[in-house]
């Protein structure tokens, strides 16, 4: 077994990254946060590394990441860090070719007994690809200073693995885009481990279209899965939204009976075929890495149009889409007007309603359940530059009380009791 000291060599990354011109920006929480030291200490390490964060408590995480997470030790949590790390270092002028967002979150032994299993999550974003390694260690095995240590150096192997795939072999890995999360595993480095701990690597490197759109060169992606092996298509030749279209925009995190449902009764009312928007940006939250937005586009049928875009505002999406009609819940329509969605300015809101209002054909609103009660779209209080614009879907026409957050959440709760069991 190697020692976890002797594996921890920050020379051994930093001179490739520096060679290949890349810059990093490292996130550590619940375990870690020795690698951005080791990095910093080390000569040399400012032609690499832009900025390490250590956002430790729940809150701070809520901070960085723009909310409360479902689970703040897992995969998921650490590719949200990671993306959040990319994007810091692209604002702080690094091209986004050359941008290396990582993270890892990790529970770890501490002064008091833990019920659950000792966890290292790490995730690695750059333009290309998203990836991640996730390792249960051997509980009591180890002291906290060297399972520290051991949470670092997967780090720095899920680094250089990452930039050695993304910036030497990126073709190739293109040609090979698997068609559905984890159907490929990364080679694993040798790392200080015990028997029965066995890392799980996985890898989604995107397509050259959602890539352009996440480094902001191109505001919408159509999304198609049939037979091809690549999802999305960029170019000159790359389709653009049409004037006129029925646009379903949401999260759709999951989609769900719900969402399909209303689908079917928009294309009846409407009298033309859906297509899904799913914004691949939030105002307050990073940005969605590439696993999270291949798992959602593989949600739906193949024979749906799905659009990926920079839209993250009702009003972006407008412009993306001219003179459409749009479809959504009642919980969504409030948020056009509400001034409390344009950081409180009434004028910023009027303005927002002036503009929506001229852009879009039609708005055709569902009810919504909301504190135990079913909202009446149609009952809302609303400026008429909306209410000439909508359709309000009564109850009689559609009702099905489904919440994704509630599905989340319950989601969550079956996978950290699954790994507190452990």
């Amino acid at each position: 077994m190697h020692d976890a000291h002797e594996s921890l060599d920050p020379t051994t990354l930093l001179e490739p990254l520096a060679a290949k011109r890349l810059q990093l920006v490292i996130a550590a929480t619940g375990g870690g946060s020795q690698a951005i030291c080791k990095l910093a200490s080390t000569p040399g390490a400012s032609d690499v590394l832009v900025e390490g964060l250590v956002p430790y408590s729940r809150h701070a995480i809520d901070r960085l990441l723009g909310g409360v997470q479902d689970q703040y030790c897992s995969a998921k949590a650490a590719r949200r860090l990671a993306v959040a790390a990319w994007q810091r270092a692209v604002d702080c002028g690094v091209a986004p070719e050359q941008a290396v967002g990582a993270a890892v979150t990790a529970s770890l032994a501490t002064n008091r007994p833990k019920r659950g299993g000792h966890r290292v999550h790490v995730a690695v974003q750059t333009l290309a690809s998203t990836g991640t390694s996730s390792l249960e260690l051997a509980k009591g095995a180890r002291s906290r200073s060297d399972e520290e240590e051991l949470a670092a150096a997967i780090l720095f192997d899920a680094i250089a693995t990452s930039c050695n795939r993304d910036f030497d072999d990126a073709r190739q890995f293109e040609a090979m885009l698997p068609a559905a999360i984890g159907s490929g595993s990364l080679p694993h480095p040798a790392l200080p481990l015990r028997s029965g701990e066995d890392p799980v690597n996985n890898a989604f490197v995107a397509p050259t279209a959602w890539q352009e759109l996440m480094a902001g060169r191109t505001r919408a992606v159509l999304t198609v899965e049939r037979e091809e092996p690549k999802r999305g298509t960029a170019g000159d030749d790359a389709p653009e939204p049409k004037p006129g279209m029925l646009v379903f925009p949401g999260s759709f995190d999951p989609l769900h009976d719900g969402h399909v449902q209303m689908a079917t009764i928009a294309e009846e009312i409407a009298e033309r075929p859906v297509a899904y928007e799913i914004s691949v940006t939030n105002v307050e939250k990073p940005a969605l890495d590439y696993m999270e937005l291949g798992r959602r586009t593989a949600a739906f049928d193949a024979n749906r149009e799905v659009w990926l875009t920079r839209a993250a505002t009702f009003v972006e999406k407008t412009d993306i889409f001219p003179k459409a009609t749009f479809v959504m819940g009642a919980d969504t329509f409030v948020r056009l007007f509400d001034p409390a969605f344009y950081g409180g300015s009434s004028e910023a809101a009027r303005q927002a309603v002036r503009k929506i209002g001229d852009r879009v054909e039609g708005l055709l609103v569902f009810g919504r359940e909301k504190d135990g009660e079913f909202v009446e779209p149609g009952s809302l209080k609303m400026p008429k530059a909306l209410r000439e614009k909508c359709y309000f879907v009564s109850s009689r026409e559609f009702r099905m009380d489904i919440s994704s957050t509630a599905i989340r959440r319950t989601r969550a709760r079956k996978e950290e009791a699954a790994c507190d069991m452990g």
